[in-house]
Order: C-alpha cells, then structure tokens, then sequence
C-alpha cells in the first residue's frame, strides 16, 4: 500500500529535478528569474508551446527590426499581445500571507495563477500588486503565473513605450500579521541642526482569525550603521483587521539630504510577539528641507537652490523600456557631471531603481502621473485628438475608473524617496480642452499674426477670463479635473509641492488648473515668466520643460522669482518622430541614444558647473549658421536667431578635417572668461566671453591640416587647453570600457565603447565601418548603438555601423563566474583586447 505514494513522490521529485530551470523554489530567490514569454500572433485562438525563457525586466518590442510601416510616433516598432508564464514551488500557509508586486507592465494586464484570475491593470506606468495567498497549491505542487499584456493599440502613447514586464517583479511571504506593501511612510516635521524629528506612519495588518498583541519596533541607522534612535510599543489588532499606527523619533545631530552629499538613514520596523520576530521591515529615507518662495525661488536645505533639470523619457535606447540600472547609473553620471540637479520624469511615474539611483546620486525628482486626463491626446502631433482609430486608444479610456487608484499606488509606492520634491498631477493637458487655447487668442485669431513661442498672448487677462467664462467646457472641466487630482494627492502627502507643465498659462492661471497647484510649471513660455510673476505675484512658477539653448537659462538668472528649469531633454528618446523615417528618435537631448555626449551637453555644462570647460567645434562656413561681417568677423545670418533657437543644436562638428583653404567657422563654448585660438602653434588670437552676448566664441580660420588648439584663462591664468588635430585614414579600433569587474548576478552591465583611430591615435570621426564584437566568455550581449538618432541598424546584434567613427556595445554579467575577453574587427581594422572578469 505504501508503494503507490513512495512512488508518487519520487515521481513529482524527478519532475522538479528535470525542470530545473523552469520553477522557483521561494526563499531569497529572485522572482525576475525563470520566466517564460512567448508572442500571440492574432491568427492564433489557442497558446502553442513556443516559449522562449527570459529573465525579467523584459521588453519584447525592442527586439524587432525597425519597421518604416509602422508608426513613428512610438519609434517605428510594433506591439502585440505577449504571454508570460513561470513556475514556482510554494506552498499554501495558513499562517502566511504572500504577495505579488509588480512594478510597471505595459501595459492592459491580465495576472492569471492556477487559471484564476488575480485582476487586471490597464495603465502601464504605475506599480500594482495581487495577495495571492488563497491562490496557492498545496502538497508541493508547483503554482503557475500567467500574465497577458495587451499592447497590439502600440501607438497609445506620443513616445516609445515599450511592451511587456519591463521593471521588476516581487514575490513577498510575510506573517499574517504584517506592514503590506507600501504600509510605511517616513516624514522629518521638524528639522534643525541639533534635532530631528521624525514621524512614522504604520500599517498593521492582521489575517489572522484571532486579535494579536505584538511589540512594534524601530531603529534608525545612520549611513554607518549606527543607531541614532529606537522605539517600542505594545499594540493588539483585531481578527482581519488592519490598523495605522503613528510614532515619533528624534534624531540628534542630523545630517541632511542633499543633491551634492545624499546622505541616507535607514529604519528597520519589526513586529516581535512573545520574543519571536514576524514581519522586519526596512525603508531608507533622507532628512531635508525644500521650499518655494514666489520672490526668490527654491531652497533646499535653507538655501536658495536653482533647479538645473532635464526631462527624461524612460527607454534607454538599446535595450528599449527595460533599462539595467547600470545604464541609468552611466546616464545620470554624465548629466550630473554636467552639473544637472534635478530629474523631471516625463510624462509617467519612474520605476523604484530609477529613483533609488536619484536618491543616491543627488537629484531632485519631479514624478509625473499622467500625460492624458478626461480628453485624448493625438498621438502623432500632440494636440487635442485630430484622428481616431484603434491603435491610438489610450489612456484616458481608463482615466475615469483608474486614475485616483494609479496615482495614489505611485504616491504610496515613491513617497518614502527623499529625492521626490514635486508631484505632477499633468503634462501639457490643455490642448485635450480646446476652451483653453481658445480663451487665449493664441489660435482662431484673424485679428493675430504674432508668434506664440515668442509673444505675450493676445487677449488680455480680462479678456480670456470672459473667454474660460463664455467658451463652451464640453464634458469635462480642466479646473475641476485639477482640483480632484490634487486632492487626492494631498490625502497621501502635504510635504511636497503639486505643479504640473501648463502649455498654456495664461489660461491655466484663470481656469482653476493653476489654482490646484503649489507650483506652476510653464512650458516652452519663458517669454511669459514677468507676465506671470505681475499678474499673478504670489504663485510660485518655474520653467518645467524649456530647450536645450542658452537663452532659456538666461531668462532664468535674470529672474531670481524663477525658481529653474527641467531642459528638453537630458537623453535623446525614441519615439515622437512620425513621417521622419529613418529618424526613429527626437534629438532633441544633451546626450543620444547611446548615452554619448553632444555639443548642447557642452554648453549647459559652461552654464551650470563652475569648473573651467572648454568644447570646440568645427563647421564650414556655407553650411554654418554664420557669414562674414564687415568687421571680417563671424556674425548671424539672421541677426538674434540665438535668441529664439529650439529644440535640436545647430549643426557643428568635432574634428579637423577639412579641404585646404576652406573657411572653417571654430566655435568654442566654455566658461573661461577668456580663449586663445592657436593653428599648429600660431595664435589667431584671444577673445573674451564677456563680448559675446550668446556666449559662443567663435573664429573664422582658413583650415590647413595640424593641430588646432583652444587655451582658456580665467584672470589671466590659464584654466584648461584642448586640442583637436587632423585624422589620418583610420588605422585602429579603440576600445574603452566603464567597468573591467561585473558581478555575477545577471543584472550588473558594462558600456563598451569602440572608436575608429588613426596611426597616431586621433580619433577618426570623419568615416564610418562596419565593425563585429567578438565576445568571448559567459555573459550576455545586451546589443549594440551608434548614437544616431536615425540609425535604423537592429539593436540586438553584435555588429553595426559606426557614427562618426564610434558605436557602442552593451554587455551584461550572468550567474556564472568567467573571464571574458571582447574584441571588435571590420574588413580592414581590429582594435585592441578588454578583459573583464564576472565574479
């Protein structure tokens, strides 16, 4: 009788043996392992058993060539329905609760395990989690998670969205009394040099059958693992009840949070009963001040602070929408090196790494909800919808059932980020109601023929306000839309500022949108800041999506009432680019896609960081923005055209090579107050930067071949020198790594960068190759980018065609220890060897 179940057990143990690699045993193991995905083609009424294993985060999108039939506005890649499905050994526990955290799928989710359905999730950007618990098999019998994701409307937003399970995925068993997810939020009321105080906010819960008594404790640890402060206190929660506790700490001698030393804390709160340890807990936080003041701008810490932002979509180019943290770390280095202290996360909540990395490295967040509200957006111009059909549907089809639920799962999930400092309730919604632009004479104007980048609008305040007054709403109001919005983010958190990037303020201001805001942000309208500051004097505004140019930073140091900018963008993006093929990007970013810095990343550079800098560029003069003045020196074209350039850099190149003769206009953009140009040793002169009202020395030289080198003083001590010297044909690929150590952990990632060289080791950027990677040793070829935001090559690849002489290779560590040795070669050239061990 017993050898049926011996057998049986042996059976089910020789089952889990062979598939190994296709379940999870719960513990410490990472749940973004062992899952399986396969694409539903629309054909099929039924799965087939065509599953591809993956590790997650995962975005199937970026896999597939770009395609010239599909749409521009999100990148020229398709969509589709995928199915996920995984494995896992856990058995159901009446004494445990378990949980399933997802933190961003895009998007109309379906979680499914053991063929019950948990629930769905339609919007993309926002975390959400299932209590599985009663889901769960018993007499180890392996559970299985399905997840459809519906992406086949691909076109649902203005950008690349990716598709799928792109960030990561949680599986949390805690005691049925329990902190849930997201239970805990961390504020500092009071803060001064001597004393801190901070306040906790608890969530018990108690899935019990029976009332619990347990002890709560906390312990804050300082950034050396030092306790600071503990408490304790006994509690008792009902049967199936849950209760919020509050409690109060001190902490002495605080250090603070801050963008240039972003010192944490970290508290641990435990429920202990009868000496036995339930549930531990730990969440970091950081003790800061942060305050707008309509006259004198932003303080953090007490002291007046500008805000030097960029916006930042969330693909990271090669990989699509699902970016290692690595590749986020490379990014966010660059932009601080250039001396950027703040993030605007456009147009949609940013993943957890995302903002451990912010809270780490030192940047102010604004985190964003929503890009669409009551009304759509048109997908491919960015107004009020102007054509409708299937594939365009987004958002705001769910906006009405599920957006009090998206932002307070943001808010619940980010709150405890000390790098957050704003929350944006909207991106740019005035267009999806058209009363808006109507009411500022902007638009439907016979009697108007003004610019409305440039141009006061005009009707005046009066007059718009009888415009909002006689205009017809439609169905829904943006001011009282507004208003609901901020409540409900008032009801999770009154210590940050509510703003919102208002396209048109003017009539923002007087439709009730700018009076549910803390902070009003003004988009691409610097030439209203003194219209705002006079007629609305005690409302906090600042530039909250302004271009990469110079003009727009002046219009802020001008002004100490603006309180800075977040600059278009930070990284060039995909998507945004319909009819342009083969662009598939907007470059309109101080880096490309490949993370690559750019010549408008030089000139924000001279404009936010106070260490000498020094950039040269080259153009020939008929293909520059300049001619030849009477004076015989470089002057505009059209006179001021500074004054009102856009979104992408003129075109300017980075190399000396030219025909004999030709007249080369040299710019030179650095912060030094004065430039020496020299040409193979001869001075062609010093200039200061005080006689340039656009801030760009330039010099109209005849090339000849050699060393062009730039000398920059400041006081008459010279500062920093560069050169730029004539390539000869490239002889050489150099490789360049950031890391030579990768962790074995399948997620660490290193950037290989190959440039084309010549004999002398100048950098050839005036010719391009095809070149291959060889890698050699266990990891992961993550794929392969030049930059160029027109590059139509495939990303997941290990060749590709250089731009301007360079490309980059994305290589990612997996569990296995292994010397790796990568190499690149073309038809004529190899480079050099890198060595990088995972260990």
């Amino acid at each position: 009788m017993l050898l049926r179940p011996v057998l049986a057990l042996l059976l089910v143990f020789l089952f889990l043996e062979s598939n190994a690699q296709n379940y999870s045993k719960i513990g410490n193991h990472d749940f973004n392992y062992n899952w399986e995905f396969r694409l539903l083609e629309k054909s099929e009424k039924k799965e087939k058993p065509d599953w591809k294993k993956i590790r997650l985060p995962h975005d199937w999108s970026v896999s597939f060539s770009f395609d010239a039939s599909k749409e521009g506005a999100t990148g020229y890649l398709p969509g589709g329905i995928g199915l996920y499905q995984k494995n896992f050994l856990l058995n159901k526990d009446n004494s445990k609760t378990t949980y399933l955290l997802f933190d961003g799928v895009y998007n109309n989710t379906e979680v499914h395990i053991n063929n019950q359905l948990l629930g769905s999730h339609p919007y993309g950007y926002s975390p959400f989690f299932f209590d599985i618990t009663k889901t769960l098999r018993n007499n180890d019998s392996l559970n299985t998670i399905k997840v459809k994701v519906d992406h086949s409307r691909y076109v649902d937003s203005r950008w690349y969205t990716g598709s799928g399970i792109y960030r990561n995925v949680k599986l949390i068993h805690k005691n049925n009394l329990h902190v849930p997810i997201w239970g805990i939020f961390i504020t500092t009321p009071s803060i001064s040099k001597d004393i801190t105080t901070t306040h906790l906010k608890t969530l018990v819960k108690n899935n019990n059958q029976s009332e619990q008594n347990f002890d709560l404790q906390i312990q804050i640890y300082d950034d050396n693992t030092k306790l600071v402060s503990d408490y304790s206190k006994k509690y008792n929660v009902k049967a199936h009840q849950q209760i919020n506790l509050e409690s109060t700490l001190s902490i002495s001698k605080p250090y603070l949070w801050d963008i240039a030393s972003p010192r944490m804390y970290k508290a641990t709160i435990t429920l202990v009963q009868e000496g036995i340890v339930l549930d531990k807990n730990q969440v970091s936080f950081g003790i800061r001040k942060i305050k707008f003041d309509a006259n004198k701008g932003f303080f953090l810490n007490d002291i007046n602070t500008p805000i030097k932002g960029v916006c930042l979509h969330h693909d990271g180019g090669i990989v699509g929408a699902a970016v290692p943290k690595d590749i986020w770390r490379r990014r966010l280095q660059k932009l601080k090196d250039a001396g950027c202290n703040a993030i605007r996360i456009a147009h949609n909540p940013g993943s957890q790494e995302f903002l451990d990395l912010c809270d780490e490295m030192g940047f102010l967040v604004q985190d964003e909800f929503f890009d669409e509200w009551d009304n759509p957006k048109d997908k491919r111009l960015n107004t009020n919808e102007k054509s409708i059909d299937s594939i365009t549907r987004g958002y705001t089809q769910h906006f009405q059932k599920w957006a009090e639920k998206d932002l307070k799962n943001t808010m619940l999930a980010h709150r405890n980020h000390p790098s957050i400092f704003q929350w944006s309730i909207g991106n740019e919604i005035e267009w999806t109601y058209p009363r808006n632009a109507n009411a500022t004479g902007f638009f439907n104007n016979i009697n108007w023929d003004g610019n409305y980048f440039w141009e006061e609008p005009p009707h005046t305040v009066e007059q718009i306000t009888e415009k909002l007054k006689t205009l017809p709403k439609g169905a829904y109001d943006i001011g009282e839309t507004a208003k609901k919005l901020a409540t409900w983010t008032r009801e999770l958190d009154t210590t940050r500022y509510i703003t919102a990037n208002c396209i048109l303020p003017s009539a923002s201001h007087l439709s009730g949108y700018a009076d549910a805001l803390d902070v009003v942000g003004y988009s691409y309208r610097r030439i209203l800041y003194d219209y705002g500051h006079k007629n609305y004097p005690n409302k906090p505004i600042m530039g909250t999506e302004n271009l990469v140019q110079w003009h727009e930073w002046k219009a802020i140091e001008e002004r100490p009432f603006i309180s800075g900018t977040f600059l278009w963008t930070g990284i060039d993006y995909m998507g945004e680019s319909n009819n342009q093929w083969p662009r598939k990007a907007t470059p309109s970013g101080m880096l490309d896609l490949a993370g690559f810095e750019k010549p408008s990343y030089h000139m924000i550079k001279t404009l936010w960081n106070k260490d000498p800098h020094i950039y040269a560029t080259t153009q020939i003069l008929d293909k520059s923005i300049y001619k030849i003045g009477k004076d015989g020196e470089p002057k505009e074209k059209t006179k001021d055209a500074w004054k009102t350039a856009l979104w992408v850099w003129h075109d300017v190149n980075n190399h000396w090579n030219y025909t004999e003769k030709d007249k080369i206009i040299v710019e030179v953009y650095s912060n030094c107050d004065e430039i020496e140009l020299c040409l193979n040793g001869e001075s062609l002169g010093s200039k200061k930067l005080i006689n340039f009202e656009d801030r760009i020395y330039k010099w109209i030289v005849p090339y000849t071949r050699g060393e062009l080198k730039v000398v920059g003083s400041k006081n008459g001590e010279i500062q920093q020198i560069e050169t730029i010297n004539t390539s000869d044909a490239a002889d050489s690929i150099k490789l360049t790594t950031d890391k030579t150590v990768l962790k074995a952990d399948g997620y660490t990632t290193a950037h290989i960068v190959a440039q084309l060289i010549d004999k002398k080791g100048n950098p050839v950027t005036t010719s391009n190759e095809k070149i291959s990677f060889i890698v050699d040793g266990k990891t992961k070829i993550l794929g392969v980018d030049n930059g160029s935001a027109s590059n139509i090559q495939d990303y997941q690849s290990n060749e590709i065609i250089t731009h301007k002489g360079r490309c980059l290779l994305l290589v990612q560590s997996t569990t296995q220890k292994s010397n790796v040795t990568i190499k690149a070669v073309s038809k004529k050239l190899s480079s050099n060897d890198i060595h990088i061990t995972i260990d």
